[in-house]
Order: C-alpha cells, then sequence, then structure tokens
C-alpha cells in the first residue's frame, strides 16, 4: 500500500503518537494479553491515557479486550495490512508520520485561520 492509503488511516485510526506506540507495543506480540497495568509501566503513561487510547483503539476494531487484558486483533486483513504498512513507515520515517499524526485536520485549520489576527496592511 501507498501513503495514500495510510495517511487516511492515521487520520481516521491513529489519533495520537501515544496511541501509535500502544498499537505498535501491542502488534509487536500479538498473541500476550496485556493488562493495563502492564502497558503503564512498558509505555510509561498515565492509566488514564493508556485506557482512553485502548477503548479509541477497541473502537476502530484494532485492538480486542480478551481474558481480563487487550490484544493486537486487527477485524479484517485490510486493518492487519494497514498497521503493517503503518509500522514500516514509522520505522523507515517516524517524522514524516509523526507530521501525519500531528498535522490539524482541515477543517479545524480552516476554523483556525478564520480567526487568525490580520495585520493593518491586510
Amino acid at each position: 500500500m501507498s501513503d495514500r492509503d495510510i495517511y487516511p488511516f492515521i487520520r481516521e485510526h491513529v489519533r495520537s503518537v501515544w496511541a501509535l506506540e500502544l498499537l505498535l507495543k501491542l502488534k509487536s506480540d500479538p498473541a500476550r494479553v496485556w493488562t493495563v497495568e502492564a502497558l503503564v509501566v512498558d509505555l510509561r503513561a498515565s492509566a488514564g491515557l493508556v485506557v482512553s487510547n485502548l477503548e479509541a483503539l477497541g473502537r476502530s476494531d484494532l485492538v480486542l479486550a480478551d481474558e481480563g487484558g487487550f490484544r493486537y486483533r486487527p477485524a479484517a486483513p485490510i486493518l492487519a495490512q494497514l498497521c503493517d504498512d503503518l509500522e514500516a513507515a514509522y520505522r523507515d520515517r517516524p517524522v514524516t508520520v509523526i507530521r501525519w499524526i500531528s498535522k490539524p485536520a482541515e477543517r479545524l485549520q480552516s476554523l483556525a485561520d478564520a480567526f487568525k489576527f490580520r495585520g493593518r496592511d491586510e
């Protein structure tokens, strides 16, 4: 898949670098069921941050609540392929992927631009 496929996937399902790091941690060992506590320690994150990102990844059908924890389990092969491509892109071009994640949504950017202060000459 190309960047044209990965970018919309990121915009829809991976809303922060924390979410990406969490997704990749779970993906690194798909057979493992991770507890929130183990993820907090491993990622050095707060429980609230981990839980909110797990919930979001679950709503995106990328993570499954299982046996008292969570595991990487994309609901469809296309989602698994997009995760593989995202992982490769992040490994090869981390700055680009971080820019994609942090780029404001176009509608929000348009709204923000509307409230910018203009100089007297404009």
